[in-house]
């Protein structure tokens, strides 16, 4: 009778290997020569072939069965057992031969999406863009019998989400927002000219360490970095990488992301060090990873309470832009409200515009309504409807995401269900935590981490977002807590 320990051995013997590809990712990201790209994808390539050929074994899956006939099972090990039955049965979809076409596909995508940014020409970009979007299409017809081919890639980040689904979410929660659109403008935007003048790179980078190690991120299990669009990867639970880009004429393009990085990094070296390679060690999803990082961008960062704590610190390494600034001042800079080009850079409003526009077009894509080619067109038509502005270059359009050259089809959704999900899960949080907000306004974050590494961070994948949202607020995810909330933030009637 097979162990649950030789289970964990494989399981972990499996996740070196894949942690030791993500390692070369992130350096192939932050640190790789130019000239080592080729041979980067062939090393990414074999690292993940040798992952999929151990965790798609035969007597992997007799393993799994096996153990879940064994009734001694404790509930941790056998949840994790089903759990892994479960992406083994997946798994088992793709050949190898997939996998290696996949990952090398993905290579190329990132080397020529960075070329193509450099010389500002989308062209560059499209040949192997297309070739990922005819590998997508196929994996999507081999991972089963969905409603939509979209389907198939949404479920890879987000289990059980549909474009049926999606349609209804962006069909009730667009029209509120382009209501509350009209009622800021009309009202107050805010001014964000305090931010848009010149800050050091260097004083940014050290104010930006500062700032992570105040949110609690703990610096002896992880690192910050630069790179050309911001993430966070993880190789465990005590090894957790951010990365942040700097402009030095704008300062809310470093500090914001920056806490929008440190709060997937806070979930990162929060999950269970103890279930390293095995799923209650991992994400519950992208949605409740997004919740996370939009939580303490937003619902934290972006909160008078806590611009009142940063605002000193920034005096501090920049006296000269902001010597004679206030906390209201600051408040108002960072929530300005106004139609945007870059999605990163966006406003809580507009945001999810941004997001439905690449839904669409990723829907379309995998519906064959769309080609790679006529990208820019579809980009540039879809701003100017929905948020009322031309991107005026590729750079600006559908060359700012890093997302496509990763392969990263169905991943876009999740940043808008995650901002609901912080919605509903601050809220219960303020409810938990009295004198939340006067803790934040002392740099005192201690308690809400606490809170949400008991909440979120410890379950790892046990539970499904669904389930998880209704352990915590006793619903499941409604847009009327993100509403309540933006309407409370920018001072708007609530009965409206």
């Amino acid at each position: 009778m097979p162990t649950y320990d030789e289970y964990v051995r494989r399981m972990q013997r499996i996740a070196d290997i894949r942690y030791a590809a993500a390692v070369l990712q992130w350096d192939q990201e932050t640190y790789l020569p130019p000239k080592g790209a080729h041979y980067r994808g062939q090393q990414l390539s074999s690292l993940s072939e040798m992952a999929h050929e151990a965790f798609t074994a035969d007597d992997m899956g007799q393993l799994l069965r096996e153990l879940l006939a064994d009734a001694t099972l404790s509930d941790t090990a056998r949840r994790n057992v089903e759990l892994t039955l479960e992406d083994y049965t997946k798994s088992r979809r793709y050949s190898a031969s997939l996998v290696r076409r996949l990952c090398e596909a993905s290579n190329r995508s990132f080397h020529s999406w960075i070329e193509a940014r450099r010389q500002n020409d989308f062209r560059v970009f499209e040949k192997d863009l297309a070739a990922l979007v005819e590998l997508k299409k196929e994996e999507a017809s081999i991972l089963g019998d969905f409603a939509h081919p979209y389907d198939a890639l949404l479920n890879e980040y987000e289990k059980g989400a549909t474009v049926a689904q999606l349609d209804v979410v962006f069909g009730e929660l667009l029209p509120r927002l382009k209501g509350l659109l009209s009622e800021i403008l009309a009202k107050d935007p805010g001014d964000d000219r305090i931010l848009k003048q010149h800050f050091a790179a260097d004083a940014q980078w050290q104010w930006g360490l500062e700032l992570i190690h105040d949110l609690g991120f703990d610096e002896a299990a992880g690192r910050q970095d630069r790179s050309e669009h911001p993430f966070t990867t993880s190789f465990s639970a005590q090894d957790v990488r951010i990365t942040t880009r700097i402009d030095e004429g704008d300062l809310g393009n470093m500090g914001w992301s920056t806490i929008h990085e440190v709060g997937h990094a806070l979930y990162e070296q929060g999950l269970p060090a103890d279930q390293y390679g095995l799923p209650l060690g991992e994400a519950a999803s992208l949605s409740i990873h997004e919740s996370q990082s939009r939580l303490w961008e937003n619902n934290v960062g972006r909160s008078r309470a806590f611009c009142r704590f940063v605002l000193p610190q920034l005096q501090r390494y920049f006296p000269d832009q902001l010597g004679h600034a206030d906390a209201e001042v600051l408040f108002r800079a960072v929530n300005k409200v106004a139609p945007s080009l870059i999605r990163t850079e966006a406003d809580e409003v507009t945001y999810h515009f941004h997001v439905f526009i690449r839904y669409e077009l990723e829907k379309s894509l995998l519906e064959g309504r769309l080609s790679v080619r006529d990208i820019p067109g579809f980009w540039k038509e879809q701003y100017e409807k929905w948020l009322g502005i031309t991107p005026p270059d590729d750079k600006q359009g559908a060359l700012q995401d890093v997302h496509w050259s990763h392969g990263s089809f169905g991943y876009f959704p999740t940043y808008s269900l995650g901002s609901l999900y912080a919605a509903q899960f601050f809220s219960v949080a303020e409810a938990a935590l009295p004198g939340l907000e006067e803790n934040i306004a002392h740099g005192e974050t201690g308690p809400l981490l606490a809170w949400l590494r008991e909440n979120v961070h410890a379950h790892g994948r046990r539970f499904t977002s669904d389930e998880l949202c209704r352990r915590i607020s006793a619903q499941s995810l409604s847009s009327d807590y993100f509403i309540r909330y933006i309407r409370a933030k920018y001072g708007l009637d609530q009965s409206a």
